[in-house]
């Protein structure tokens, strides 16, 4: 007896690759109390999409909500927030199932590195310090995937590490390493659910992170930064509103999966 095929399922959705297309969209922000996370979610709201930023700190969370949804369109911006540690994997599958249906999902949260030769870490602060970063993520796929709109993105940071390793950074190099290669293998494995993955390798940014490895607070912080800026290839560190309309472009455009963009003003190559 003759079987009948499953039919095809219908190609991505063809839509506008401006941000404008993003209103009315659902993104999951993880990590937008601080930084990038908090300058994409600005810029989502600004263009109209139904945000939901995760952090660990409640306070700092509450001001976010505040300021990105000061940045919204005309209508007061749907922006919400929810406390959640991101490599919680009951707390992930919580803040998913209220955000509903998701369009996108940005991640940007991390940890601090842990730094040193690989043969001074402990065997499992090593293990750790590279499975870890890529466990996360990969529960946050698994949380997140079923909940998604055809023609949505998983979004994932990595940094210039992967590209110039430094002594002593081999625990955070092959972690940014597995999370680049993750991102190119979901791409393929989520195709064909019409779902994308990409991810994006920063530089230095100017970002609450950044100014604390610089010791870096108020006019004396800013002139510090501007300093140390100075030696970069463009003569500044990169803002977070520029690292972040990265993330804005990738979930605009339906039509990038795979892809690795690096966002650090020629830092890889100078």
């Amino acid at each position: 007896m003759a079987t009948t095929a499953a039919p095809a399922p219908a190609p991505v959705p063809v839509r506008s690759p401006l941000p404008s297309s993003l209103a009315g969209r659902t993104a999951v922000v993880l990590g937008g109390s601080s930084g990038i996370g908090l300058a994409a979610a600005g810029l989502l709201a600004s263009v109209g999409a139904r945000v939901l930023l995760v952090g660990r700190d409640e306070e700092r969370l509450e001001s976010a909500v505040a300021r990105v949804t000061a940045a919204g369109t005309g209508a007061p911006a749907e922006v919400h927030g929810m406390p959640a540690d991101v490599t919680d994997d009951d707390a992930m599958e919580e803040v998913l199932a209220r955000a509903g249906a998701v369009d996108h999902v940005l991640m940007t949260a991390g940890r601090p590195a842990r730094i040193g030769p690989v043969t001074e870490l402990g065997r499992d602060a090593a293990r750790d310090a590279v499975a870890a970063p890529v466990g996360a993520v990969l529960d946050i796929v698994r949380a997140a995937v079923p909940r998604m709109e055809p023609g949505g993105s998983i979004t994932l940071s990595s940094g210039i590490l992967v590209a110039r390793p430094r002594p002593g950074m081999a625990a955070p190099f092959a972690a940014a390493g597995a999370v680049e290669t993750l991102a190119r293998a979901l791409a393929v494995e989520l195709a064909p659910a019409r779902l994308r993955a990409n991810a994006i390798r920063y530089g230095a940014i100017d970002t609450p992170l950044l100014r604390s490895r610089y010791g870096a607070d108020g006019a004396e912080g800013d002139a510090a930064i501007a300093e140390a800026g100075a030696a970069m290839p463009l003569g500044r560190f990169g803002t977070a509103e520029e690292a972040a309309s990265a993330a804005v472009f990738l979930m605009a455009n339906p039509y990038m999966s795979g892809e690795v963009l690096t966002v650090d003003g020629g830092q890889s190559f100078a």
